[in-house]
């Protein structure tokens, strides 16, 4: 390996994307098990590695020599072979500092909650000092020096008003996972999480729910690597190519979620919609069928409405953690469950195909909108539900082709 990522645990990075946008390189994932770390650095089989959790702090006995601003932190997350020496950097610090001024909120004069006691919470601890926070706190599972529980956290520092997770919690696969309670903290001003898949954690939606600017780790991840791409080529990378390579990626990662009533297209529109932007198509009601064995009448029939909400929203949590950059159309009904709401929000953008009821025809393989009184009934029911739910309302009509172009405007460049 020339250029690439060590780590523990890499199957969610999105890191050979992003450098094969900013490069010419391969740029190579190596997961190695604590005992192999040694060896592997030094052995020097590499030209220029960056470093993710939890060998940050790992790696450093093994350089020859760290840059200021990483031996200050105490964090190696980017490191270059020139001849046979080593030298360590710290490119989380410029990432993350990129990221608090995409969130909008200045830290100076702050109390800031660090979650966290890793190299990126170290890392985060150096920036809010350089920006002149008043107050740091790092906040742990158990207390130990320097480091508050967080039932301390809630006791004692509620007045915080930023909060910087640089732990794992929520991260891809234990997505239903959130490290802190954002409600209990009344003067919460910002936040941003480290995490980066999903794109928009609990943690990040249980913010921006409160209407505080919360961001994920997405931007930090793109601007750590511009800045990690400088130190292994020796070129600098523009600010307007980073913006670029972040909206590139997001666009890539996140998926687009139809919701609207039974008849309105959804599926139609879905499929001509992910062959307009070659991107995979899935159905939660075929997922329900293809899981279940039985048809969607048959489960309503034999079990009733309830016991299908609950393999409706088993299939939404399936394609909203293992689908990234598809089109996904729902069933008429997966509004009804703010959790169905909550995970398509974690990495995807929600359009709602708004079709007038006169132009919808009820159909006998609909349990709830068989006949016309009860498809009448189900549209003033759900359409304020669908309004609220959805990031962008689209007019549809017969011409699907009309349609799909919306969305793919709005989506790529709305």
């Amino acid at each position: 390996m020339k250029y690439g990522l060590i780590g523990e645990r890499l199957g969610h990075s999105y890191s050979p994307e992003i450098h094969a946008r900013l490069a010419d390189y391969t740029y190579e994932l190596c997961e190695l098990p604590p005992e192999a770390v040694g060896p592997f650095m030094q052995e020097k089989e590499f030209s220029c590695i960056n470093v993710t959790i939890p060998y940050k702090t790992t790696v450093m006995p093994y350089l020859d020599e760290i840059d200021e601003a990483a031996a200050a932190i105490g964090a190696v997350n980017t490191v270059k072979r020139v001849g046979d020496r080593l030298y360590g950097y710290n490119t989380d610090f410029a990432g993350l500092s990129d990221l608090i001024d995409r969130v909008g909120v200045p830290l100076a004069g702050r109390t800031v909650l660090i979650l966290g006691s890793g190299g990126t919470a170290k890392t985060a601890n150096a920036v809010c000092r350089a920006r002149g926070a008043a107050e740091i706190i790092t906040v742990g599972r158990t207390a130990r020096e320097g480091v508050v529980s967080y039932e301390e956290a809630y006791a004692h520092y509620a007045h915080a008003s930023y909060i910087i997770n640089a732990t794992p919690v929520g991260m891809y696969p234990n997505e239903d996972a959130c490290p802190i309670d954002v409600t209990r903290f009344p003067h919460l001003a910002g936040l941003c999480d480290a995490i980066y898949n999903p794109l928009r954690t609990d943690l990040v939606q249980a913010a921006r729910a409160r209407g505080i600017p919360a961001e994920g780790g997405l931007y930090m991840l793109v601007a750590q690597a511009v800045h990690a791409v400088s130190i292994f080529t020796g070129k600098p990378v523009s600010r307007e190519e980073a913006e670029r390579v972040f909206y590139a990626v997001q666009q890539e990662k996140e998926n687009i979620y139809l919701i609207g009533m039974p008849g309105s297209g959804k599926s139609t529109v879905g499929r001509a919609l992910a062959a307009a932007m070659n991107r995979p198509f899935y159905d939660s009601d075929d997922e329900i069928v293809q899981a279940d064995g039985r048809d969607i009448p048959t489960i309503f029939a034999e079990e009733g409405e309830q016991a299908f909400r609950d393999l409706e929203a088993a299939a939404i949590a399936r394609l909203s953690q293992g689908v990234r950059g598809g089109v996904i159309a729902t069933g008429g009904g997966a509004i009804l469950r703010a959790e169905n709401l909550h995970r398509m929000r974690r990495g995807g953008r929600i359009y709602f195909l708004d079709r007038a009821l006169e132009h919808i025809r009820p159909t006998s393989d609909r349990p709830l909108s068989s006949n016309e009184d009860a498809l009448a009934r189900r549209y003033r029911e759900r359409y304020p539900l669908y309004c609220a739910a959805a990031d962008v309302r689209v007019a549809t009509d017969e011409d699907i082709a009309h349609s799909v172009e919306n969305i793919r405007k709005d989506f790529l460049f709305g």
